[in-house]
């Protein structure tokens, strides 16, 4: 069984999310967790002291977050797969991130559905604060999708790699599991630095190539340039479906992550992106 959490504000875009992956799971069997965070308008100090419940206070936001979620789990029936497809409702007072990263934990749960804020310019998806969060935090792989998006199977997976993460530790098993959803086709792209690849990234290259053995892949080297420009060019002449990024300590990604001047993230493209984790050491 696939377990999914599919975290929810009641948004159009984070329905348009929820549909997207009752369509790419339509036929497997999977437990989907509807989750919606909240925190009350007013920090009240019984909040500190243990919950409204247990103090006798009416708790008239979970309440509410509660029918919301039995609503949108009717809403989003006629698109899901009786026979295969189960659906559990989970509100928390909590941050969406700490609880992402807790039911997570808890569940065994496989990967973090969810939408992006959507396209702001021609080819630019914006990530809202509480994404890069869930990013940051999560143990498991996350996919976005943009809000304009118009699904379509994951056929070919982009997958840049500088061969400086290591591929023993990364979540690779898990993108060659979901590479077998649709049967997809891999193209690792790598961007040639002028000094050529040392020692070590030789090593994961082979490595990497070692996993993709009996998978549908192929290996394309660019010319030195910046990471977008370079997926930018690459869509216009191999449509995509998905991009996938692994955010370990040093990569591109996690720079992007962390700069405090960032405050929005844009990748030219609008296609799904999945950010694959790598543990702590």
């Amino acid at each position: 069984m696939i377990k999914v959490v599919l975290p929810t504000d009641f948004s159009e875009n984070a329905f348009h999310a929820i549909a997207y992956a009752l369509k790419l799971l339509h036929n497997h069997t999977c437990r989907f967790y509807l989750v919606h965070t909240y925190t009350p308008p007013i920090y009240r100090v019984d909040y500190t002291l243990g919950s409204p419940g247990q103090l006798g206070l009416p708790d008239v936001q979970r309440n509410s977050a509660e029918e919301a979620l039995e609503d949108t789990i009717e809403k989003i029936r006629p698109l899901s797969n009786p026979a295969k497809h189960t659906f559990v409702s989970h509100a928390a007072f909590n941050t969406l991130a700490e609880e992402m990263d807790s039911i997570s934990h808890k569940e065994g749960i496989d990967f973090i559905v969810m939408g992006t804020q959507g396209a702001t310019g021609a080819m630019e998806i914006l990530f809202g604060s509480n994404t890069v969060q869930v990013i940051q935090k999560s143990a498991v792989p996350v996919l976005m999708i943009p809000s304009d998006f118009e699904y379509e199977p994951p056929r070919n997976i982009l997958f840049p790699t500088d061969y400086e993460v290591d591929y023993q530790k990364a979540h690779l098993d898990f993108l060659l599991k979901f590479s077998k959803l649709e049967h997809s086709k891999l193209h690792i792209l790598h961007i040639s630095s002028p000094e050529g690849l040392d020692e070590g990234q030789v090593n994961q290259k082979v490595r990497l190539e070692g996993k993709l053995l009996e998978h549908n892949h192929e290996f394309y080297d660019l010319p030195d340039q910046e990471l977008i420009a370079a997926i930018n060019a690459f869509q216009e002449k191999q449509p995509v479906d998905l991009l996938v990024m692994v955010k370990n300590k040093h990569s591109f990604l996690e720079r992007l992550f962390l700069e405090p001047v960032i405050k929005k993230i844009g990748l030219y493209s609008k296609v799904p992106f999945m950010v694959l984790p790598i543990p702590l050491e």
